[in-house]
């Protein structure tokens, strides 16, 4: 029943009266969920998910959810406004049965609420909590203390520092973690995680300034089985740990946009030893060329999708590209070395494209007949003019434009 907004708690009533075996309720950017609403869900006895992601929630109204929905296991109030300590304690300390709980952007918790949480659900398998802005750094340190059954964890934009990376780190089973845009976080705390979460499979370190090679190193040895790791605009990364990384063999995504350090060397000992890799941001790497082209040409058969923009590569390096049959997105925005002939060649030679971002001045410069050859096997074209530099609060840089090109 997502985006049903203008439903009333009656609606809702008529729609689940007769459905007392309903497990599943989605009411996500609907109606205000009151005390009037959540009283519909008392005969629902074996409700155990809800979703509310955007809804404006009322403190009696979450009161009334804690005490009525007697079976819950997963609770999601992503971007809901009206979440307060009181709301959310009142749920959580009467499920101590709790598996799942997203409280993504409920900026109005505090440790309160994560005190509560970590000490009455200690079964959590899934916690969601990014921009949870007024959470004190302590907070953090009682996931680590009381959930140690946590599989997958999400902090970005958090206060968390060392010590609550050291306390998380006990939480063995760990497999996806997200501590992007954490500003207090250095190589320290990432090396007690890189020890203890031996099964991480997922590591999100977008643009947390503070780490370096010393960091990537100690999660490289300590978490052989990861798969994606994101080191974007973490500036101070160098080769040395894209080599590191290589000793993940099952590495499948690799995004590290924005690390000017990081060259052509790095890059050939990822292609290889990480052969399963299919996705790769390699976006404002300046200096990476067409030299580091080559061994992605040679070894990276499942090469799925890549992001070349600003980087040095030229038409010499498109190239070789060309030669992967498996590559299916391209992203090729301000590269000085791209010319209209060289370009041309290299796209009729991915025969198996289906998306190329290209700037608005290829359109008139590629011949007609190249476009209508690579759309008619099912390509489709996305034109981007010069990029919009938003001005934004540091907070926000996940949304800056130059990040969604």
């Amino acid at each position: 029943m997502s985006y049903w907004e203008n439903v009333s708690h009656v609606g809702v009533s008529s729609l689940t009266s007769s459905t007392s075996c309903l497990q599943n309720l989605n009411l996500a950017y609907g109606p205000i969920v009151t005390l009037a609403l959540s009283e519909t869900l008392q005969k629902l006895s074996n409700l155990q998910s809800i979703r509310l992601d955007g809804c404006q929630v009322t403190c009696s109204g979450l009161k009334g959810i804690g005490n009525w929905c007697v079976s819950l296991k997963e609770l999601s109030l992503s971007k809901c406004t009206g979440v307060t300590d009181d709301g959310l304690s009142s749920i959580v300390t009467k499920h101590t049965e709790l598996k799942k709980l997203d409280i993504t952007c409920c900026r109005k918790i505090t440790h309160t609420s994560i005190s509560n949480i970590a000490k009455s659900c200690g079964s959590l398998v899934s916690l969601k909590m990014e921009s949870c802005t007024l959470v004190s750094s302590e907070a953090f340190v009682l996931i680590g203390q009381y959930c140690h059954f946590l599989q997958e964890l999400d902090l970005t934009d958090n206060d968390i520092d060392d010590e609550g990376l050291k306390s998380v780190s006990r939480c063995s089973e760990l497999s996806v973690l997200k501590i992007g845009i954490c500003l207090n976080i250095t190589d320290e705390g990432l090396i007690f995680i890189g020890n203890g979460c031996k099964k991480l499979i997922e590591l999100d370190l977008y643009r947390s300034i503070g780490l370096t090679d010393k960091g990537i190193s100690a999660v490289a040895r300590g978490c052989p089985s990861l798969e994606m790791i994101n080191i974007s605009y973490c500036e101070n990364i160098t080769d040395s740990s894209l080599i590191s990384l290589s000793n993940c063999c099952k590495l499948n995504t690799l995004e590290s946009r924005g690390c000017p350090l990081i060259t052509s060397l790095g890059l050939k000992s990822i292609a290889s030893r990480c052969r399963q890799l299919t996705k790769l941001d390699i976006k404002k790497c300046i200096n990476v060329n067409d030299s580091g082209m080559i061994p992605l040409a040679h070894f990276s058969q499942n090469l799925r999708q890549i992001n070349l923009s600003y980087s040095s590569v030229t038409d010499v390096g498109l190239l070789y590209l060309a030669s992967l049959g498996c590559l299916q997105s391209l992203t090729i925005l301000h590269m000085d070395g791209l010319s209209p002939s060289g370009l041309a060649a290299a796209l009729l030679g991915c025969g198996g494209l289906t998306k190329v971002k290209l700037q608005s001045s290829f359109k008139t410069l590629l011949p007609r007949s190249v476009l209508e050859n690579l759309e008619a096997r099912g390509c489709v074209f996305q034109w981007r003019d010069k990029v919009f530099q938003a001005e934004l609060d540091p907070k926000c840089w996940k949304l800056q434009a130059e990040d969604i090109e």
